[in-house]
């Protein structure tokens, strides 16, 4: 499916046999067949790129002037099924970090405009408790500290393999008490995260990728309501054409899926509030 705002789509192979040089290689490649001047969320000009990617409910910001590296982050994450949204620069950082919520933070020190230890202050001063890694190219131990001084919950020093930044994410999200790998059960539904399977009553049931994020997010936070506004901020990525009338289309497609005749729905209606998942009938 293209992303929204004409920005081009990109695809990506079953398998990433890459890293490190070879990575980068490619994502210059991808990274110069981008429009030097498009509308949306990733450019040299415009500084956006907003991709939808399957599976884990984690959402993560990446704050990254650097096309190339940025394309080798969101080309990982994909295989790891993030939700990612990027951004070049620190004013456009706290722009969405004001609007949008996040389970994750990957910081860039140098941005063209700010240094992402002032970015993370101003964060946390703000009282922002979202998780970040910071990369840099500094090394020295004064740097590190300041770094993590600053707010930073972890520190990655570039060059970097793009498998030791999904796993210090991993770790931050547990730390965090976000996204893990178990089993998520409730009445005869059980969903695998890391298989991205959904099952009732021991047969498996097929999801469109938002229904199954959905699904996800509201097994992790039983018998707790979220307003259509709030959903759209946990399960979305920020793009146009969505609203509340997508939630409870998503919602209505997820219950045809999931409830069972006779009994009552799992994604309960609050009149005037939102919706619930009701782990008893």
């Amino acid at each position: 499916m293209p992303c929204s705002r004409g920005i081009p789509e990109i695809t990506f192979p079953s398998e990433l046999p890459f890293s490190g040089e070879q990575a980068l290689n490619l994502s210059r490649t991808r990274a110069a067949a981008l429009p030097r001047s498009m509308p949306g969320r990733f450019g040299y000009n415009s500084g956006w790129l907003n991709v939808a990617l399957r599976g884990r409910m984690a959402k993560v910001l990446i704050v990254e002037d650097d096309a190339a590296l940025t394309t080798v982050i969101i080309d990982w994450l994909s295989h790891q099924n993030y939700v990612v949204e990027a951004v070049s620069t620190g004013a456009e950082a706290e722009e969405f970090l004001r609007s949008y919520r996040y389970d994750a933070i990957v910081l860039d020190w140098g941005l063209p405009d700010t240094t992402g230890v002032e970015v993370c202050q101003r964060f946390r001063a703000g009282g922002g408790q979202t998780p970040i890694l910071m990369l840099t190219g500094k090394r020295e131990i004064q740097e590190k500290e300041q770094g993590l001084d600053s707010g930073a919950d972890d520190y990655l020093t570039k060059p970097f393999d793009v498998k030791e930044l999904s796993a210090r994410l991993r770790a931050l999200l547990r730390r965090a008490g976000g996204m893990t790998d178990n089993i998520l059960s409730v009445r005869d539904i059980r969903l695998d995260p890391a298989k991205h399977t959904v099952t009732k009553d021991g047969a498996e049931i097929k999801l469109f990728r938002k229904e199954f994020a959905l699904l996800e997010f509201l097994l992790r936070h039983q018998n707790k309501v979220f307003s259509p506004e709030a959903l759209l901020d946990h399960v979305w990525v920020s793009e146009a054409g969505v609203g509340p009338e997508t939630v409870r289309t998503s919602v209505k497609r997820l219950r045809q899926q999931i409830d069972t005749e006779g009994q009552s729905s799992l994604i309960e209606n609050v009149r005037g509030v939102g919706y619930r998942l009701v782990p008893t009938d």
